[in-house]
């Protein structure tokens, strides 16, 4: 629908009420679809609040370079996930839901260890706003006794080895 739209010379928008389109959100697949099937048409972006880069900008880890993995497998394919990360010489970002954090920092944390430092950014660019910074164990322990803490959307920063 949104392509027979733009086809008839309409103007769409593609907005996201969390964070950037296209950045682990299925809007990729819009932006695909129109620079495929309607090369004429204008592709334009409006900054706005990413959590991918408002956490590099926060963590004190270096940004240059990075790698962007989005979030973790939901099942398989975890371990293996952490271990690339792992063996990685550069910094790495990775997303996470509420509902799986704990797990993610404590596997991260048992592939990394304590000898590199990570960063988690909690609902960044909202009003809940905070970043915990240091080794995965002093993570997982602050969030596992401030419980009320595990809500909204984590992006994690790790630094590389």
């Amino acid at each position: 629908q949104i392509l027979k739209l733009l086809a008839l010379g309409q103007t769409v928008a593609l907005i996201t009420d969390a964070g950037t389109p296209t950045i682990s959100d299925p809007g990729y697949v819009l932006v695909k679809n129109v620079r495929e099937q309607l090369p004429e048409c204008i592709v334009e972006t409006l900054p706005g609040p990413s959590a991918l880069i408002a956490t590099l900008a926060i963590s004190g880890i270096p940004a240059t370079p990075f790698s962007f993995f989005g979030f973790p497998p939901a099942k398989k394919g975890r371990l293996k996930f952490f271990q690339n990360i792992a063996s990685l010489d550069h910094t790495s970002v990775i997303y996470e839901s509420p509902h799986r954090i704990l797990k993610t920092l404590q596997e991260l944390g048992d592939v990394i260890g304590d000898k590199r430092t990570i960063f988690v950014g909690r609902e960044l660019t909202k009003l809940h706003e905070e970043g915990k910074y240091g080794p995965c164990s002093e993570i997982i322990t602050y969030y596992q006794t401030h419980n009320d803490k595990v809500r909204g959307e984590f992006a994690i920063v790790i630094s590389g080895r």
